[in-house]
């Protein structure tokens, strides 16, 4: 299929699946356009039972579509640079701790928690998995992307502070699993790497990719300053988020973790000394309409990669919704660990344990990330429980935040 068929017809689904969200379904337009994207699959894959052609067509779509290098190498920049940009830098230094510990602790105690639950259960279940594998797909589905949750947790009246700590954690802690996930899988092969090695590379790429950031940011910044142009400033911060988040690459340190420190720095200080009032404005305009089509198409992305999994769902469906649990689990213990060793120094508002709990979202990021581990027996088992629980995110954690959060936030009045 000729590539510009391929993004055609890709736009084409998403561009029905939102009409028709708005239209009939009526969800947040993120959660929706995934819901009728997901419909959409089971109704091709239904089809093609009977008409062949049209599940070959479906997972021609489907597969032509490499998701994680469309992820890695186009869309994570671009949308991790834009939701840091419109971070309120000054709530985010007052909870620099809890999104500090969140985004680093919090990410290995949860990839510990489900991943030596994952490889007991699956030893329980005689599935070939072995302990770095299970410790991968902990890594992997640790990171949290509560987009979603986020525009719910405004209409259910949450706290500001909570809020910035969410989007916070989200930001940095997509950073800190693809760092793990990264390192684990290096290692996956060997047994001659010891802790401390394991534990300088993370660093190296944690801390290299965070004063890389901010020495691009405010590189960028001392240009933003000397021009007032609309047009040029959009073009230079696009050329930050991506051109910046490839030469992280290249420089070996988190590119993730860097592009988020580039779009703090000039979404804080860069952005009120050194853009005028009216090119701001502008600028500003212009990522938030960039975040909200990348998220659109990206949720489209994820309901329709489940055609092309259409057997394995079936095959792993039951070890796959044990793991649900786990996941819900060990999310509750790397929130509520770190917020008991930082509650003599930080106040917490009521509840912050299970709305961080339930406002942890998977998406994207998992999927393209379980897409990428190289094959293997146990694979299939973790892409099948990548995508089910991004669904079940999507589907129920997602669609139940709001009015959970509004009973709680009651019952603390």
């Amino acid at each position: 299929m000729p590539i510009f068929t391929l993004i055609s017809a890709v736009i084409g689904v998403v561009a029905l699946s939102a009409y028709a969200n708005h239209k009939l379904v009526r969800l947040p337009d993120s959660i929706g356009i995934t819901v009728v994207a997901l419909l959409l699959s089971v109704a091709t894959v239904a089809v093609g039972q009977f008409v062949p052609q049209v599940s070959i067509w479906g997972e021609q779509v489907a597969r032509g579509v490499n998701f994680p290098a469309l992820v890695f190498h186009g869309l994570l920049g671009l949308l991790l640079f834009a939701g840091s940009l419109h971070v309120d830098v000054v709530a985010l230094r007052r909870a620099r701790w809890v999104v500090l510990l969140l985004a680093t602790a919090g990410v290995a105690i949860s990839t510990a928690v489900i991943g030596w639950s994952f490889f007991y259960l699956t030893r329980l279940l005689d599935l070939p998995v072995s302990l770095r594998e299970s410790l991968l797909f902990g890594a992997l589905i640790s990171p949290t992307d509560p987009i979603a949750a986020l525009g719910l947790l405004s209409k259910a009246r949450v706290p500001p502070s909570l809020l910035t700590q969410i989007t916070g954690e989200a930001l940095f802690n997509d950073g800190t699993g693809v760092v793990l996930f990264v390192v684990l899988l290096g290692v996956s092969g060997t047994h001659s790497a010891h802790t401390a090695e394991l534990a300088a590379l993370f660093a190296r790429q944690v801390l290299g990719g965070m004063a890389f950031g901010a020495l691009a940011g405010f590189a960028a910044v001392a240009l933003l300053r000397t021009v007032d142009s609309p047009a040029v400033e959009i073009l230079i911060t696009l050329a930050l988020a991506t051109a910046g988040y490839d030469a992280a690459l290249a420089l070996a340190v988190s590119a993730p973790i860097a592009t988020v420190v580039m779009g703090l720095v000039v979404g804080g200080d860069g952005r009120s000394f050194a853009v005028a009032l009216p090119t701001r404005e502008r600028l500003l305009q212009f990522w938030q309409l960039t975040d909200d089509l990348l998220n659109l198409l990206l949720f489209g992305l994820v309901g329709l990669q489940l055609t092309a999994l259409a057997g394995t769902v079936r095959a792993y469906l039951l070890p796959a919704a044990l793991t649900l649990p786990l996941v819900l689990v060990a999310r509750f213990v790397s929130v509520g660990v770190p917020a008991v060793l930082l509650r003599p120094l930080q106040r917490f508002e009521p509840h912050f344990v299970k709305l961080m709990t339930w406002a942890g979202l998977r998406g994207a990021l998992s999927v393209a990330l379980a897409l990428s581990l190289p094959p293997g027996p146990a694979r299939a088992l973790i892409v099948t429980a990548t995508y089910l629980i991004a669904i079940f995110s999507i589907l129920v954690q997602a669609t139940t935040v709001e009015p959970l959060a509004r009973r709680w936030m009651r019952a603390s009045a």
